[in-house]
């Protein structure tokens, strides 16, 4: 099941989405779940509030075309947004600096409103040139969760979604120990299009992550590659806080992000970047410079 958060002209809703191509749509779920206000209360309520939101999704009539709704965050109001740095296995050997791989995780935070809904903007700030584009695929938890086993670790999950964990490169690094001014502009990266619950991975072990500028394939590896799999960041992040639904784990960008070729290759106004995940779609958005107000 894709499970999506949407505009329309009556206001913000969430339901499923059905159907391929031209006949896409969306079928309102908040309107058949009453009490049930977001896809966040959804994940909170376990496996049976999600078969029956399948049951409603399977029988009613769409509400909307998919070409007529806007989409937005799936979750957009996560507690928690998990960003896990350097985790394919090219990429550690990518900084060349001849280190070991590492022991645990890289691990920062980023805020909700640095990441737009699929087919919103990217936003190129005044203070900066370099946005950059960082593909990955985003974990939704759907079961709290502390001090997690990594055999337990899958229950845990409510499904995948695509993420562009956008950089402003020249801010990463303003302070001696962080990164998170550049990887928190508002609407520097994207996530969506929407949640494939996780009944439809038989497993996790091999998915392929792609990233296209402008139709060039600039990122393409797969989660074979991950030095810390699903199941290993489910645990080690549940060490030391909650997993709640909605929650979500960035799990790491694969090598040719644009800061690393020579010369570097950040989005200007008018690129469109886009993230595809198997098994869940292509997120896509173009690049527009930020307007200022005086």
């Amino acid at each position: 099941m894709k499970l999506a958060t949407f505009s329309v002209g009556t206001g913000i809703s969430w339901g499923a989405v059905v159907g391929e191509g031209a006949a896409a749509g969306v079928v309102d779920l908040a309107r058949r779940l009453p009490g049930i206000h977001s896809v966040k209360a959804l994940l909170a309520g376990g496996e049976p509030l999600l078969a029956r939101a399948r049951q409603a999704a399977a029988e009613a009539r769409i509400d909307h075309r998919l070409s007529s709704v806007q989409l937005l965050p799936p979750v957009p109001d996560p507690e928690k947004i998990f960003c896990i740095g350097v985790n394919y296995a090219h990429r550690n050997a990518e900084y060349k600096d001849n280190s070991d791989l590492p022991r645990y995780p890289s691990v920062f935070m980023r805020a909700p409103a640095s990441l737009a809904g699929h087919g919103q903007s990217l936003l190129l700030p005044p203070e900066s040139k370099q946005l950059d584009y960082e593909g990955e695929i985003g974990i939704v938890i759907g079961k709290t969760g502390r001090r997690i086993a990594r055999p337990e670790a899958r229950a845990h999950v409510a499904g995948l979604t695509c993420i562009n964990e956008g950089t402003i490169r020249d801010w990463l690094h303003h302070g001696k120990f962080n990164v998170t001014q550049g990887k928190n502009f508002d609407a520097s990266g994207a996530i969506g299009p929407w949640i494939v619950t996780a009944d439809e991975f038989p497993d996790f072990g091999d998915i392929r992550l792609t990233t296209r500028v402008n139709g060039e394939v600039r990122q393409d590896d797969t989660t074979a590659n991950l030095m810390f799999p699903f199941d290993a960041l489910i645990a080690y992040l549940s060490q030391f806080a909650t997993l709640n639904p909605g929650d979500i784990i960035a799990t790491g960008t694969p090598i040719g992000a644009g800061v690393r070729f020579d010369p570097p290759r950040f989005l200007v106004a008018g690129d469109v970047v886009e993230v595809e995940v198997a098994g869940v779609g292509v997120l896509s958005n173009v690049v527009r410079a930020e307007e200022v107000r005086p």
